[in-house]
């Protein structure tokens, strides 16, 4: 397990792969239709070779290089349609889901009786929370292949779903109690108390008879979750509330100013990898006076201790408020948690109200940091977007830039979050869902949520609000990190062989007083022999690896 630093004046947009796959330019000439094109016996055979290179990539692991042959293949030869089935998958293993809908459509044209095209298109909207097409995609499947069990149970465990996510959502049309409220009711009416049989690490008691965090805590909290054990469920609930009230008071904007002599280091996703976590914050050092901690989002769903990151997360938010920031990624939200599995491990591991207290929560966390250093730069870079003040300043969201170019920081800054949801569109879920392109303006995503937006749309961004670079994370970078868009945008990673499966490295970001960046990437740890999305409700954990 080695760990390797490189310094400010190293990296390049080089120092991480490219992205990790390139939208299908074969459909801006080959719109979705069954017609045959004629092709020749060499090109077919170049094809078949080309599919084969593609599948024993798959076999690695290496899905970006599998959908890239992929396409090879398909420029070769865009009759079979077994070539766009593939690639979708590839793509599906990238979360590139927008992208695989329109290679397993492209399938399903060319040939609709199969089965596999279909089942593929219904779990990328599934993913994409598109469960009523996911449902019909999936009834296809049983139509053609009526013996097949496991897709009917993935079926019945798709309704369930759908139902229950409308059936929450009459539930929050019709008013139910704040759970913040609800939960101190309970712990005042006697409710939620402490198990008299707990031997774990203690939270202090002042007179009044209120909980304390102490560092001595959350010290042993961590070696407590590292034995496997669990909290008890007052708790939680003490740890969650502890953090609300400081979320509460921050605005959607939060400013973070940097002042001489302390550093801030910036977290992508973390994704539920606990012991991961434990290796970054190793690396990283605890929050402290000198040294701050944001963690960019995306700290819960798909790894299976998502309860242990957001607990550990939120203990050092209570106890160190001012040097621990947390911003709200697309997965601490309602829908995604109900598909991933962070609603079925804290129900698991803690029950129905301590999941409805996370999730109000969630809604709280801030959109987006605005990292300040206060010392003028060392040296100015010909290219240096600097703020009216003449320092650099960092902008730190989980997923991106807007569909539109006017967007400001105010406006940012103002936007009601709480109690709310991202939805599919909108400021909030532009924050939280967006992508960098390679190229100019702004195109469709390859998530099939959000847009995408090129380095003209960062500059004149960038420019607009006198913001020297983008921070954000939302995508695996096989690195851990990746500069692009002239400079203007980094993506950090923090989930190392991200679901157990990707290879990547991860990585964080260290910013300065004076703005200058360090980079630092680290590789993944062991950790006790649990798969990932082991809390996914209603079977569909398999889907979603």
């Amino acid at each position: 397990m080695s760990d390797t630093t490189s310094t400010p004046s190293s990296p390049t947009s080089s120092a991480s792969t490219l992205p990790s796959s390139a939208p299908s330019p074969e459909l801006n000439t080959l719109s979705l239709t069954e017609e045959r094109i004629p092709v020749s016996e060499a090109d077919i055979a170049a094809a078949a070779a080309l599919k084969a290179q593609a599948n024993k990539a798959f076999t690695s692991h290496d899905f970006p290089n599998a959908a890239r042959l992929y396409g090879e293949a398909i420029e070769k030869n865009p009759n079979e349609s077994t070539l766009w089935c593939n690639r979708a998958y590839a793509r599906m293993k990238l979360e590139e889901f927008g992208y695989a809908i329109s290679d397993a459509s492209q399938a399903i044209k060319l040939d609709p009786k199969y089965a596999k095209a279909y089942y593929r298109r219904g779990t990328c909207y599934l993913q994409t929370l598109n469960h009523q097409k996911s449902i019909s995609d999936f009834k296809k499947v049983l139509a053609l292949e009526p013996q097949n069990n496991t897709v009917r149970s993935q079926l019945q465990a798709t309704q369930k779903l759908y139902r229950k996510l409308e059936f929450e959502k009459a539930i929050e049309l019709e008013g139910e109690k704040n759970p913040v409220d609800r939960c101190h009711e309970i712990i005042a009416e006697g409710g939620c108390e402490l198990d008299k049989a707990y031997t774990g690490p203690k939270l202090n008691v002042t007179d009044e008879g209120k909980y304390q965090i102490t560092p001595e805590f959350v010290e042993g909290m961590i070696e407590w979750f590292k034995n496997g054990k669990t909290l008890p469920k007052r708790y939680v609930w003490e740890i969650v509330l502890g953090a609300y009230e400081h979320f509460i008071k921050e605005e959607s904007l939060v400013t973070v100013n940097i002042e001489e002599g302390v550093t801030c280091d910036v977290i992508g996703d973390v994704h539920g990898q606990f012991y991961d976590l434990l290796h970054l914050y190793s690396l990283t050092g605890k929050p402290e006076p000198q040294h701050y901690l944001l963690m960019n989002g995306d700290l819960v769903d798909r790894g299976s201790w998502s309860i242990e990151v957001i607990l550990t997360a939120f203990a050092y938010k209570w106890l160190y408020p001012k040097y621990m920031y947390i911003n709200r990624g697309n997965h601490e939200a309602k829908d995604m948690n109900s598909t991933y599995g962070f609603e079925g491990e804290a129900k698991h591991k803690h029950g129905d109200q301590s999941y409805k207290l996370f999730a109000h929560v969630f809604t709280t966390l801030p959109l987006a940091t605005l990292i300040c250093p206060t010392q003028p730069p060392r040296t100015k870079k010909t290219n240096d977007i600097l703020s009216p003040e003449g320092r650099r300043r960092f902008f730190v969201v989980h997923g991106g830039l807007f569909s539109k170019d006017e967007v400001t920081l105010d406006d940012i800054r103002k936007i009601p979050r709480v109690g709310r949801q991202p939805g599919q569109q909108g400021l909030m879920c532009e924050l939280l869902w967006t992508d960098p392109q390679e190229a100019l303006g702004r195109g469709p995503s390859k998530r099939g949520v959000g847009i995408a937006f090129g380095p003209d749309v960062t500059k004149r961004w960038c420019t607009l609000n006198g913001v020297s670079g983008i921070l954000r994370s939302h995508e695996v970078r096989q690195n851990g990190y990746q500069i692009e868009h002239n400079g203007l945008c980094t993506t950090v990673f923090s989930a190392p062989n991200y679901v157990d499966q990707a290879g990547n490295k991860g990585a964080y970001v260290r910013i300065d007083s004076f703005g200058e960046q360090s980079y630092f990437q680290f590789e993944a740890t062991p950790h006790p022999p649990m798969k990932p999305m082991a809390y996914v409700q209603g079977g569909l954990g398999s889907m979603m690896m």
